[in-house]
C-alpha cells in the first residue's frame, strides 16, 4: 500500500518507465508497417527517443534512490495493442498510415498526462532535478505529437483523395 505522496510519484514513475520500454519494442513494428517517409522518419526518431527517455527515467531514479522496475503500464499495454492490431485490419499505404498516426497520436496523449502528472507530483515534492529531467521529456514529447500532427494533415489529405465512398 502506497502511503507518501513520494510513492505516489514513484509510481507514475514507474509506469512511465514501463510505458516507455513497451514504446520501445512496439514502434520497429509500425515503422515497418508505415508507407510514408516522413511517418517512418517520424515513429523511428520516437524510437531513438525513448531510449533517451529511459535513461532520463533511470537518472529521475537515481535522484530519488529508486530503481524502475516493478510496475506495468496497462494503459500502454492496451494503447499499443489496439495500434497493431491497425496493422491486420487496413490496406497497406495511406489509409493504414492514417490509422498508424491515429494510434501514435493516442499513445502520445498518454504520455503527455502521464509526463505532466509527474512532473506536478515532482514539482510539489521538491525534487527539482527529477523535475528538470521529467519537463526535458515532456517538451520533446509535446514536439512528438505536434509533429504527428503535421503528418496527419499531409497522410490524411492524401487518403481522401483515393476515397471511393464520395
Amino acid at each position: 500500500m502506497i502511503a507518501t505522496m513520494d510513492g505516489v510519484l514513484l509510481a507514475e514513475l514507474k509506469k512511465l518507465y514501463s510505458a516507455e520500454k513497451q514504446i520501445a519494442e512496439a514502434l520497429p513494428r509500425f515503422v515497418e508497417a508505415a508507407s510514408t517517409e516522413e511517418l517512418r522518419d517520424s515513429l523511428l526518431s520516437h524510437g531513438e527517443e525513448s531510449r533517451e527517455h529511459l535513461a532520463r527515467l533511470e537518472e529521475s531514479f537515481g535522484t530519488l534512490g529508486e530503481d524502475g522496475d516493478g510496475a506495468i503500464c496497462v494503459g500502454m499495454q492496451g494503447l499499443l495493442e489496439e495500434g497493431l492490431s491497425a496493422l491486420q485490419r487496413y490496406d497497406a499505404g495511406m489509409l493504414r498510415d492514417a490509422a498508424l498516426i491515429a494510434a501514435a497520436l493516442r499513445v502520445e496523449h498518454y504520455e503527455l498526462a502521464s509526463y505532466g502528472a509527474a512532473i506536478e507530483l515532482a514539482r510539489g515534492l521538491g525534487h527539482d532535478e527529477a523535475l528538470a529531467l521529467l519537463e526535458q521529456t515532456w517538451a520533446e514529447e509535446d514536439l512528438a505529437e505536434k509533429k504527428l500532427g503535421q503528418i496527419a494533415i499531409q497522410v490524411n489529405a492524401e487518403a481522401y483523395v483515393g476515397r471511393d465512398d464520395v
